[in-house]
């Protein structure tokens, strides 16, 4: 609730509009910035979240709905109730998705750098470490480790969604791992649903955005 007040009033101050607002968190009565005043702009909130609070928000206030990892049954259900409850308030959002990738040039290579990342992680240290997260008790992550859970031995809980790199972190828990034709194709499957912003990463990321880049990036 307070993060909709904030992007209401963000949202209207830049816009170069006066705002006269007493909600629930924040009383403000305020001129906007000159330069916003002179220069008006919307800005594209980007908002996540798996609770029915955070979605409702989300259909209310934001532009861009970001995911983490699911199925592709899943992402089709979550694009499909985003949808319904923009749709309720007058609204149509956009959609992104926030994911890692690990892309080689074969996808026994693609498994064996994935594995690697994760091979000297002690269950009970990614615990741990999962914990301290400030995050570590939100729908989001919990639906994270529900895939962790129901993922084969390997960690795929579908072809190319990797869970193993949940093991070692919060937060988004999985990877798209393959050749970069594999990889590019899973993309294009998520454009073919709706999905149009993706935030992508990888470990080293300095290195994954070159490979990611020059290999997956022109089959796009």
């Amino acid at each position: 609730r307070r993060t909709l007040e904030v992007m209401s009033i963000t949202r209207k101050l830049l816009g170069g509009q006066r705002i006269d607002h007493d909600g629930e968190f924040y009383s403000v009565h305020l001129d906007p910035p000159r330069i916003c005043a002179e220069n008006p702009f919307d800005p594209s909130f980007y908002f996540g979240g798996l609770s029915d609070e955070a979605r409702e928000v989300a259909a209310a206030g934001a532009d861009v709905y970001l995911m983490w990892p699911d199925t592709e049954t899943g992402i089709k259900e979550i694009l499909d109730d985003m949808r319904h409850r923009a749709q309720e308030h007058g609204r149509t959002l956009r959609f992104g998705y926030r994911c890692h990738v690990v892309v080689r040039e074969t996808e026994a290579d693609a498994i064996a750098a994935a594995n690697f990342l994760v091979s000297t992680i002690d269950d009970e240290e990614g615990a741990r470490i999962r914990q301290r997260s400030l995050d570590s008790q939100s729908s989001g992550v919990r639906r994270q480790a529900e895939l962790r859970e129901a993922s084969q031995l390997d960690g795929f809980v579908e072809p190319h969604l990797w869970t193993g790199i949940g093991r070692a972190r919060s937060g988004c828990g999985a990877a798209l791992v393959g050749t970069p034709q594999q990889v590019a194709d899973k993309i294009n499957r998520y454009r073919e649903m709706g999905i149009e912003k993706f935030i992508f990463s990888g470990y080293p990321h300095l290195n994954e955005c070159t490979r990611f880049a020059e290999s997956v990036l022109p089959l796009l």
